[in-house]
């Protein structure tokens, strides 16, 4: 397998690409929620990475962190049209969400649907780190 960004212009301009833009015609935003102690606590610096196979190829269209309020926003990614005539099962991508956190040693992977022109929020929960600490009795 190999792996590509969503700015590598060899594969991109790659027929196995463009047919997967011509399946995947509009875009969906993804928006990634971080958060701790029961959503009391922001997490700032998650590192996210988001992805799909296209093929055997991984393509990576999304890096970064999550800023003061825990928060990725708008994270724009191709996806099929909606077909009205099928609500019951609607047609998406599947992308993986890869979270890493390393102060706390976490990391954790996510797979998202996304639809034409929906905005689909993947919540992400780190636990927070508990240390035990010795204590001693004065002996």
């Amino acid at each position: 397998m190999n792996i590509y960004t969503i700015n590598d212009d060899e594969f991109t301009s790659s027929l196995e690409f463009q047919n997967f833009l011509k399946e995947n015609p509009t875009s969906g935003n993804l928006r990634i929620r971080a958060y701790s102690a029961s959503e009391a606590i922001p997490i700032k610096g998650l590192k996210i990475e988001v992805s799909t196979l296209i093929g055997d190829d991984k393509v990576i269209f999304f890096e970064g962190e999550t800023d003061s309020s825990g928060l990725i926003d708008r994270i724009s990614l191709p996806a099929p049209l909606l077909n009205t005539d099928n609500m019951i099962k609607p047609t998406s991508t599947v992308y993986d969400i890869y979270a890493n956190y390393p102060p706390n040693n976490v990391s954790a992977i996510y797979k998202v649907n996304m639809y034409e022109d929906i905005c689909v929020v993947q919540n992400i929960n780190i636990a927070p780190l508990i240390q035990i600490m010795e204590v001693s009795d004065g002996r």
